[in-house]
């Protein structure tokens, strides 16, 4: 017998009256405060750090790739950044990681908050394969502990759908589970899961590597739109990716098996690509090693 998808209705009842909010977040008032800011930011597993000293800027309305050869940090600092790392055991972390200027990691700071403030998008479409479409963008809102009306929650839907260049394709069948769809729409739909939670910051954690090239180039149409909205910060393997899609590039690497990732190079995606001002970023981008 096939399992019929659950709704958020079956689930726990949310406990807020609260208006549903467009995704698309208002453009924040000018100021010399960047959206996301890294301090002598490092994390280890087991005292063993993975990637240490890392001090960036990373700003708002725009895409930065995270480059680097395997092993050297960069997706454990992506995780940091919404404090999911401290989340495996004997994991820590030390300096700071600031979002608008507060210390995510600071006194008090509840860390569900931060993971609502900065989305997640992992390597692999993760939908909730017992909902539908539907209710797996809606499952943020639940998250957000809104009490939606049918109209209010059917606009979110379509408006998350919309902003994740996904609606045309799925309007038909929103009942349907999320895990029916291609590996590629499964993709945006986490996406749209994430816009509907409205946050301030996207992280992608190389959110392609998993998709056929027409996929591929679905995520990244979506990225170049997404920043005029969102700051997106994106790890990747693909150099060509990087270079095609992100604003800043920063470059990451170890001096030696077991060493942590380090902050190598960071500057705007055309510096870094053609005139890189480190001899190690010259050497990875042109392939001599990682």
């Amino acid at each position: 017998m096939t399992q019929q998808p659950l709704t958020l209705e079956q689930l726990e009842p949310l406990e807020l009256q609260a208006p549903v909010v467009a995704p698309r977040r208002p453009s924040p008032a000018p100021t010399a405060t960047p959206p996301l800011r890294m301090t002598d930011f490092s994390a280890s597993y087991a005292g063993r750090p993975a990637v240490a000293g890392v001090t960036l800027d990373i700003p708002a309305q725009s895409v930065t790739a995270f480059i680097g050869p395997s092993g050297c940090g960069k997706s454990t600092l992506l995780r940091s950044i919404n404090r999911l790392h401290e989340t495996i055991p004997q994991a820590t972390t030390a300096g700071r990681i600031e979002l608008h200027g507060e210390d995510v990691y600071g006194p008090g700071v509840d860390p569900v908050v931060v993971r609502q403030r900065v989305g997640m998008v992992f390597q692999r479409a993760n939908p909730f394969p017992a909902m539908s479409i539907r209710d797996n963008v809606l499952a943020g809102a639940k998250l957000r502990r809104q009490r939606l009306s049918k109209t209010a929650a059917a606009e979110l839907a379509e408006s998350a759908l919309r902003a994740a260049n996904l609606w045309d394709e799925v309007k038909d069948r929103l009942r349907q589970p999320g895990a029916g769809l291609s590996g590629g729409q499964q993709q945006r739909l986490c996406i749209a899961r994430a816009i509907a939670a409205q946050p301030e910051i996207i992280l992608m954690d190389e959110p392609c590597s998993a998709l056929d090239p027409i996929s591929t180039l679905a995520i990244e149409e979506l990225m170049a739109t997404l920043r005029r909205d969102y700051t997106v910060v994106i790890v990747t393997h693909n150099m060509q990716q990087a270079a095609r899609i992100s604003d800043q590039t920063a470059f990451f690497s170890a001096s030696a098996l077991r060493q942590p990732g380090r902050l190598i190079e960071y500057d705007d995606t055309t510096t870094v690509f053609s005139h890189p001002g480190e001899q190690a970023t010259a050497d990875y981008i042109a392939g001599r090693f990682g």
